[in-house]
């Protein structure tokens, strides 16, 4: 694999470029699904491919194949010159990239267990005894339960000298109960919503998941949330458990951050940010308990890895540090602009794309104290766990969330149960009132495998390390 894309830098220099990289990646998943004890779905993919990005005196051309041999690597390095010397047209200011380091490496996810290598019955099993727990409770319609395997191998060489090998492999699970009745529908997800809890693991993860022990617990919250009123509207304290965090963090931190949308790069999916190169260091984002960092060196998380997709090595960088805004995450590209390096954050959605800036492991810091002791520390609010549905703008300012279930908070302790639960807010006013942040006994390292971006539209699996955390004066409501 290092041998090809080293011979498509190679082309591409003899065909006119400047600069050059390649990238030979190959990817395999299975994803498994049972549903009311029968199998829905075995779904496995295998794809390989070259993509080769060159610079032309200062513009971009990317072209792209699946095809290894040498004539049509010479081919498509040709074609991603011929690109940039058209593009050269535009009236566009040519593209300087920040100064990395060139280096010769490996890297791979840490695992204990391949899942690629553990029986297929084995995972099927697990499957049906989560799904068979779930219908033996009462008044539950449906009992799926999935599992997701992803590989990708990527080899990483520039004109520059980089040689990079690289391995990086993610696991996941979950479970999803849902109730009918009386015109409603409701439903309950463990360890989090959008097929479950996916990290950067081997199937020692899914052992670890507790699927069979949650699914009694789940599926009774599901049929009881039948009866349940709906969650009031009204103005009020807001605790949201770890797996909403996520969300909250990923739509308007992360998302805003990324340079190429502060530079108007990124506009046509989700918009652009409201933020400006002079916030940095200057804006205060939200209260002083909230310290946010870009971290792809975290152990499990789903935006881990050795280097990304520009070869520039996997780091930590602080984001906001103690409510105030410190910096974006960037490219090579980007951050030439602002006279920086880049934080290692772009990633390409297989061979066939052009690498963008995504979210690497976006983690809202610990502070102290359980979910049990924020909630026992409100005298009178409302809980709202597991997201369900998400809307924000186009400059990540005005959003609003829909969540699976609440409850309210009555003298520290939980009462009512609430259903169709939807809080709104401001993005900086709601960080702003922020006064209370778990601690590390708390912090949980999620996985977000659905992060949309690009034209054509690209998806990465990124990650989040968040504690639960409580709002003041947040509007609630019923979706």
């Amino acid at each position: 694999m290092l041998e090809v894309a080293q011979d498509a830098v190679e082309a591409a220099r003899r065909a006119g470029a400047g600069y050059a990289d390649a990238r030979f990646v190959s990817e395999e998943s299975e994803s498994l699904s049972v549903k009311n004890l029968e199998m829905q779905a075995v779904d496995r993919s295998y794809a390989h491919g070259v993509g080769i990005r060159v610079l032309v005196n200062g513009f971009w051309g990317f072209a792209a194949t699946a095809r290894a041999e040498e004539a049509e690597v010479d081919r498509a390095a040709a074609l991603a010159v011929e690109i940039a010397r058209a593009a050269s047209r535009l009236p566009m200011e040519p593209v300087r990239l920040a100064e990395v380091e060139p280096v010769t490496a490996e890297w791979s996810t840490p695992l204990e267990e391949d899942p690629f290598d553990v029986p297929l019955e084995e995972k099927v099993a697990v499957l049906v005894e989560a799904s068979e727990r779930m219908r033996g409770v009462k008044g539950l319609s449906f009992a799926e339960a999935t599992v997701d395997f992803y590989r990708r191998r990527t080899a990483f060489a520039s004109t520059e000298g980089a040689a990079i090998r690289q391995t990086v492999v993610n696991s996941g699970g979950g479970m999803e109960a849902t109730a009918v009745g009386d015109g409603e529908m409701q439903r309950r997800s463990f360890p989090n919503s959008f097929r479950g809890h996916i990290a950067g693991a081997g199937y020692e993860h899914i052992r670890s998941l507790g699927l069979r022990e949650e699914a009694e617990r789940i599926a009774r919250e599901a049929v009881d949330l039948l009866s349940a009123d709906d969650c009031p509207s009204e103005v009020t304290t807001l605790v949201l458990d770890s797996s909403q965090v996520v969300l909250q963090v990923h739509e308007s931190v992360g998302h805003p951050v990324e340079l190429d949308r502060v530079f108007g790069m990124e506009e046509a999916y989700a918009g652009t940010s409201f933020l400006t190169p002079e916030d940095r260091g200057r804006l205060r984002y939200a209260s002083p308990l909230v310290t946010i960092t870009a971290d792809a060196t975290l152990p499990g998380g789903l935006g881990t890895f050795g280097f990304d997709d520009e070869g520039v090595p996997a780091q930590r960088s602080t984001v906001i540090r103690d409510g105030i805004f410190q910096d974006f995450i960037s490219s090579r590209e980007t951050a030439s602009v602002l006279g920086d390096r880049s934080t290692g954050s772009m990633r390409a959605d297989g061979w066939q794309n052009l690498p963008l800036i995504r979210m690497t492991n976006i983690n809202l810091e610990p502070r102290e104290g359980t979910l049990e002791e924020i909630v026992a520390d409100t005298r009178d609010g409302i809980l709202m766990a597991t997201n369900q549905s998400w809307s924000i703008d186009d400059k990540r300012v005005n959003f609003q969330f829909g969540c699976e279930i609440a409850w309210r908070i009555r003298g520290g302790r939980l009462a009512e149960l609430y259903r169709n639960p939807n809080y709104t807010g401001i993005t900086t006013e709601f960080w702003g009132s922020c006064d209370a942040v778990g601690g590390p006994e708390a912090w949980q390292v999620w996985g977000t495998p659905n992060c949309g971006k690009g034209q054509p539209g690209q998806i990465a699996r990124v990650g989040h390390a968040t504690p639960p955390a409580r709002f003041r004066g947040v509007q609630v409501g019923v979706r």
